[in-house]
């Protein structure tokens, strides 16, 4: 099977523009921010790892792996796509984590920095519950917010300004399951 006709496959016919991070390139850099990770906290500190769903849910499942330090995982889902492929601009949060966040090292993980319009509102609830760090990691960035709540300390790629899918990132509910990212 070719690469093309393995992507085309996995598409369910629906041509791509472009494969903007390969596999590997994206193994690579979450490895990178795994190392990072553990080394930002000091030895024997327990970090929550609050993944932003759905788009992140493949990411942090690869990023725990890589962070050696004590690590407990938990999740929130907030949107503001609908479905279409632009943010509505309104944010709405649907699953509050349940993790006591209290005097604890919070890594909030996002699959995109697109609009900084969910971050914006979820940072100030999240440090209204007074953990001891609050810390951004996002696959991606697309720098076209303005003004960021809470900037990323960690970053797998600088982004195009594109319509990006893979990797936990969907259109539609649909090419979430895609082991790269890629342009429509």
């Amino acid at each position: 099977m070719t690469e093309g006709s393995e992507v085309r496959s996995r598409t369910g016919g629906r041509e791509i523009r472009r494969i903007v991070y390969s596999a590997d390139a994206i193994a690579e850099q979450v490895g990178r921010m795994g190392r990072e990770i553990t080394e930002y906290y000091p030895e024997g500190e327990e970090i929550l790892v609050i993944g932003l769903l759905k788009g992140s849910f493949i990411f942090v499942g690869d990023l725990v792996r890589q962070i050696a330090r004590p690590v407990q995982v938990d999740f929130l889902v907030a949107g503001s796509y609908g479905s279409g492929n632009r943010s509505s601009g309104e944010v709405q949060l649907l699953y509050d984590p349940g993790a006591e966040l209290r005097d604890r090292h919070v890594v909030l993980v996002e699959d995109i920095v697109d609009s900084g319009t969910t971050l914006n509102r979820l940072v100030p609830l999240l440090r209204g519950r007074s953990p001891q760090s609050l810390e951004l990691c996002a696959l991606l960035h697309k720098h076209l917010a303005f003004e960021l709540a809470l900037e990323p300390r960690w970053v797998g790629f600088d982004a195009p300004s594109e319509f990006l899918i893979g990797y936990g990132l969907d259109q539609s509910e649909n090419f979430r399951n895609l082991p790269f990212i890629a342009s429509l």
